[in-house]
């Protein structure tokens, strides 16, 4: 009998492969110790899997009580966290213990504190904000069949009206710019900390909405002149210093042609379809003067080799609104050199959960 017949599963796979699918197999796994723990860590990786829709409701649930906010204020038991947060304390009780049991909240005997966990989310700029954003995404993936099968109009979609080249509508541009006001002020740490701006003399930020990245590459180099370039509505709800030049615009109408040696373009490309960014890469590509240099940067995939956020989190949000995706560094490459750049790098990044970046020059 064939060791695939034995194990009920069929021939032709590897042995871990037939061995993990085998209840038989886990089941003499569970009784050897050394066996055990790889058991127990693989089956619990699985529940996690399973359960990742209650923990981002009690991680919801967390912020719009103000759970974590206000144990950063004080610790508290159960009675007086009840309320603070205005629960009742059976109720209360279940969400510090889950809290608790995602670490972001600690337990002593009765007594609730906030984790270091717990103090890392606090510390992330908007990122509380972009918790409470995720009800949208939420109510599309109520039916995720249908959603995959392309048979949803996901509110996402009509969420940010603006990748469609839509003009003039000021609350969106408002809802817009709140949501990234906070979290861009992190991408573009990050991405400063991945790119050098070393020899440039004048950088246009392509979409830039409220201006996060300009104000960070200011504070990094005071001497290179800034350009803002965005929709009208967005450009004028940007806060930036008097001599930043603002330009009010749709890309896809092309782009400035002016003096500017640099472009960047910060989680962008991933809001859009194939063929609006060959277009925009090409508009970009023909705005920089010979020499110039192209700054992406935006959450990628990992390609061939799938990453756990990226390309779970990332990927499905691009799906929901609709008309972008989440891109690998190579598709992005292979664009970039079809409108025309040279020298692309990949920039070594730490967290592509925030963001990856690419840069490129027009040959010169």
């Amino acid at each position: 009998m064939a060791l695939g017949d034995h194990l009920g599963r069929p021939a032709g796979r590897s042995l871990g492969h037939r061995l993990a699918g085998s209840r038989r197999f886990q089941a003499f796994a569970a009784r050897v110790p050394v066996l055990r723990r790889l058991v127990r860590a693989e089956g619990a990786a699985i529940f996690d899997i399973m359960q990742g829709f209650v923990r981002s409701q009690v991680l919801m649930a967390l912020v719009d009580l103000r759970v974590l906010h206000r144990l950063a204020e004080g610790a508290g038991d159960t009675g007086s966290m009840a309320r603070r947060c205005g629960l009742p304390e059976a109720r209360m009780a279940v969400l510090l213990q889950a809290g608790a049991g995602l670490e972001l909240v600690r337990r002593r005997g009765a007594e609730f504190s906030l984790s270091h966990r717990g103090m890392a989310f606090l510390a992330v700029p908007g990122l509380d904000e972009m918790v409470r954003h995720h009800r949208v995404l939420y109510g599309d993936l109520a039916d995720p069949a249908a959603f995959f099968r392309g048979e949803t109009d996901p509110a996402l979609a009509h969420f940010w009206p603006y990748v469609l080249g839509g003009a003039g509508d000021s609350d969106a541009a408002a809802r817009y710019s709140r949501l990234m006001a906070e979290s861009q002020a992190l991408v573009a740490e990050e991405t400063l900390a991945q790119v050098s701006l070393s020899g440039i003399r004048h950088l246009m930020d392509v979409g830039g909405g409220t201006g996060a990245f300009l104000r960070a590459v200011r504070a990094r180099a005071p001497s290179v002149r800034l350009t803002l370039f965005d929709l009208p509505e967005v450009v004028a709800q940007a806060a930036l210093p008097a001599d930043v030049a603002r330009m009010g615009g749709s890309f896809r109408a092309g782009l400035p042609q002016g003096d500017a040696d640099a472009i960047s373009l910060i989680r962008v490309l991933y809001d859009h379809a194939d063929d609006t960014v060959r277009a925009l890469l090409a508009a970009a590509h023909d705005a920089l003067p010979p020499g110039g240099r192209l700054i992406l940067s935006e959450p990628m995939s990992g390609g061939l080799k799938p990453d756990p956020q990226v390309d779970v989190y990332f990927s499905v949000y691009t799906l929901a609104m609709q008309t972008g995706r989440t891109r690998s560094p190579s598709d992005i490459a292979l664009m970039l050199r079809s409108a025309g750049f040279g020298s692309v790098t990949n920039a070594r990044n730490y967290r592509p959960f925030v963001t990856s970046s690419i840069t490129a020059r027009r040959p010169a």
